[in-house]
């Protein structure tokens, strides 16, 4: 299938509501000399009682992690819209973001990491200790919750689920993941990728996911966004489907799994080759 890496893919708007809706989003860091992003349009709606988990590919360089700046507030695009449940973003919007490098404060134990988010709202000792307690249960971190979070007291993986921890304790509209399995040897990312299926499908939070890793978006997502560089455009999408809600290992070994693998994979070689024929036709013109 031909893939036209000049126009952003089509996003139907049904009557599901809106919970993220990136409008013609460009980033330039010169004037409009170089767009990071051009003309980017993102939409994902509120599924009732199960949110979505929407996993993005692409080459480095071409924007994701940007996307998800702009999304928790972190960074304003040169261009476009920034909705959240069809409003603008501000600051009372419930998003949490998991980022690849470790981001624990490694001078609070565990439990004091965890319910770091609930000091600040204010909430008292007694019922923000109880609610991180069940949270660090969930993740299995239970009997390290008074270690400090910092390596080598905890593991890589272990870190990861104090920082996957303090974000869901506030029970977050929105969890945005910035590739927060790269840094894991393979045992350790397989874990978590367990973990986080496990996680999700107690949870009413729609995830936004960044990887490299098409195997891994393809077992975690329900569906999986392509992206073109130079500049950023998201041009592809592939539903995830005849794999269950609720994944495990085991489905890694079904056709239906590998065929979406190598499904995607087919698809992101032709964006590769179409950015290689503009790059051509550029030098040529």
């Amino acid at each position: 299938m031909s893939i036209d890496i000049s126009k952003n893919v089509h996003f139907e708007n049904t009557e599901l509501p809106d919970i993220i809706d990136l409008k013609n989003i460009s980033q330039s860091y010169d004037g409009g000399k170089n767009w990071i992003l051009k003309d980017l349009n993102l939409l994902i709606e509120d599924k009732p009682n199960a949110g979505q988990f929407v996993a993005i590919l692409g080459a480095s360089g071409c924007g994701k992690s940007t996307i998800l700046r702009y999304i928790c507030g972190l960074q304003e695009p040169t261009a476009g819209e920034v909705l959240i449940h069809g409003k603008p973003r501000t600051d009372e919007n419930r998003i949490g973001m998991v980022f690849q490098r470790y981001s624990s404060f490694p001078w609070l134990t565990v439990l004091e990491n965890v319910a770091l988010g609930l000091t600040y709202k204010g909430i008292n000792k007694k019922e923000r200790t109880e609610k991180a307690m069940e949270m660090i249960k969930l993740v299995g971190l239970e009997g390290h919750e008074n270690k400090y979070a910092r390596y080598p007291s905890l593991s890589g993986g272990q870190l990861q689920r104090v920082a996957i921890a303090r974000n869901l304790v506030s029970t977050p509209d929105i969890l945005l993941m910035d590739e927060p399995f790269g840094a894991l040897d393979l045992n350790t990312r397989l874990r978590m990728q367990d973990l986080l299926c496990e996680l999700w499908s107690k949870l009413e939070t729609t995830i936004l996911f960044v990887t490299h890793d098409i195997s891994e978006a393809v077992y975690l997502a329900d569906e999986v966004h392509l992206m073109s560089a130079n500049p950023g455009r998201i041009v592809d999408r592939v539903p995830i489907v005849n794999l269950p809600d609720l994944r495990t290992r085991e489905i890694k070994r079904s056709r239906e799994f590998t065929d979406l693998v190598f499904q995607i994979e087919d698809r992101m070689v032709d964006i590769e080759c179409a950015m290689a024929n503009r790059i051509v036709e550029t030098i040529v013109a």
